[in-house]
């Protein structure tokens, strides 16, 4: 057999939860104000993974609300199961409720998502369909929505998934449990006559993961850690879904938290002992590598394809920071145009129309061209950033009707340093090129202008990774003109 390498997604796809539908694997990720949201992969070995939709084309549920960057917010910890021939994905708004959307297949289409239980705090739900046709929701909550956490809630709903049937009730207090904190992100299942209750605990960066078994849905439930870092390298590991392959082999599919990087996806074996409880990994610890099948490639290829020619639709790697405007983004004969945002500053980390695709988890070079329009106002700016709590970005920028060649960067809220600026006539091809310690170097080339290679060190953002955007913005009140980029390319080095 073929050994396969962790991790299988070397990006930032938060909180995975994996199903089987038919001969394939569907796996869904939490977005949070990434739109579109809830990305839906697929497989048919569990190593290599490809787009096949998002579930959410927009985050509900008020108008609006998303308009701005929604940092913490959005989409949390989601669940996917395959339940009479759908694909049903629940998904929690912290600051608003828990939702359901349903498709026919991976590729959608997705039904406008349904509020089952509306409240804040109430995040991580996932379903189980009991042999007697009842069906159960778990879910966690949010100290900062809820007062409260490390605790894990059951309520009966209807098996259509449309309202609550019943009271809701504690059935596992890690307060009351020895060691036991921030218990959260739990996955339901049913298995010879037992209820499965799969969460992690311990925090995002030096968890690990615990199962809860029980007769009754309602408890007590029992415990035993089954999957913790010990002498590996993988920190966590944290939450995820289990699997059963068709040849009958059983998978646990979770994330590892790296910083800038983000959640990336690991792959671990499982499988069930003689006492009847699960196993994990080798003997408990996260593997790097593990036989999977002649059918998978000797190192997983990381994550699926990001390259984008601009000659139609973009590819679904691509995500905006907040809900897009209709025509903010044009993308045809090899040209991304992009529409310059009016925005009330320049600070990037509240501007909406950030284009981005997530940091990748190896050393990569970035090149791509950009241009400003010949009557784009004054104090527009155009450009290509690294963008997390802190960002820098390279670009052109319009200065008393002259086009300038800028490096700015920004360690924190409003606290932006332009490093460089040269005259340039543009266009500008603009080189970003990132190491193995998410440290980023970036410089440009124009006509008759070139900006100096300055490093910058890439951050994590609001419980996600570091994104490389494209963005085009205007003062307020200046008027409509758009930039445009051609000749995007993203290499592994």
């Amino acid at each position: 057999m073929i050994p396969y390498a962790n991790p299988i997604l070397d990006s930032d796809f938060p909180d995975p939860d994996v199903t089987r539908f038919g001969d394939s694997f569907v796996l869904v990720a939490s977005s949070f104000n990434r739109t579109p949201g809830l990305p839906i992969l697929t497989s048919d070995n569990l190593v290599d993974w490809s787009y096949a939709s998002h579930a959410l084309a927009a985050v509900p549920p008020a108008v609006g609300h998303f308009d701005l960057p929604r940092r913490g917010g959005g989409v949390w910890a989601p669940s996917i199961r395959t339940h009479e021939g759908r694909l049903v994905v629940v998904y929690p708004d912290p600051d608003h409720g828990i939702f359901v959307t349903t498709a026919p297949a991976p590729q959608g289409p997705w039904t406008e998502p349904h509020l089952l239980i509306p409240g804040q705090g109430l995040i991580d739900p996932c379903p189980l369909w009991d042999d007697d046709g009842r069906a159960y929701l778990v879910f966690g909550w949010a100290r900062s929505r809820a007062g409260f956490k490390n605790r894990l809630s059951v309520v009966e709903v209807d098996p259509g998934l449309t309202t609550p049937i019943g009271p809701l009730r504690t059935v596992i207090d890690g307060d009351a449990i020895e060691g036991m904190i921030t218990v959260e992100g739990p996955k339901f299942y049913r298995r010879d006559g037992w209820y499965w209750i799969f969460a992690p605990a311990g925090g995002v960066a030096t968890g690990h993961q615990v199962v809860f078994r029980s007769r009754s849905v309602w408890g007590p439930y029992e415990h035993r850690i089954v999957l913790e870092q010990g002498d590996s390298p993988v920190n966590g590991p944290h939450q995820g879904g289990w699997v059963t392959a068709p040849d009958g082999s059983d998978w646990f599919v979770h994330f590892q938290d790296r910083g800038p990087y983000g959640r990336v996806v690991h792959l671990q074996p499982m499988g069930w002992g003689a006492d009847g409880w699960p196993w994990m990994g080798d003997e408990g610890t996260p593997v790097l590598t593990w036989p999977r099948g002649a059918e998978t490639r000797p190192a997983s290829a990381g994550e699926p394809d990001r390259a984008d020619d601009f000659t139609g639709p973009l590819n679904p790697a691509w995500h905006w920071q907040a809900t897009p405007g209709a025509d903010w983004a044009r993308c045809a004969g090899g040209v991304l145009s992009l529409e310059l945002v009016p925005h009330p500053t320049t600070e990037l980390r509240t501007f909406p129309g950030m284009l981005g695709q997530s940091l990748p988890g190896y050393p990569c070079e970035v090149e791509v061209e950009v241009d400003l329009d010949a009557d784009a106002p004054d104090g527009s700016r155009a450009g290509l950033a690294v963008f997390g709590h802190a960002y820098a970005f390279v670009g052109l920028e319009r200065r008393a009707g002259a086009t300038y060649a800028i490096r700015v960067s920004s360690a924190e809220l409003g606290a932006e340093t332009v490093e460089e600026a040269v005259a340039c006539a543009g266009p500008l091809r603009v080189r970003l090129v990132t190491d193995a310690a998410a440290r980023v170097t970036l410089g440009a080339q124009g006509a008759g202008a070139a900006l100096p290679e300055a490093t910058f060190q890439a951050t994590e953002a609001h419980w996600i990774g570091s994104d490389l955007c494209l963005f085009a913005q205007r003062p307020i009140g200046t008027p409509a003109a758009r930039a445009s980029f051609t000749g995007w390319r993203l290499t592994r080095i």
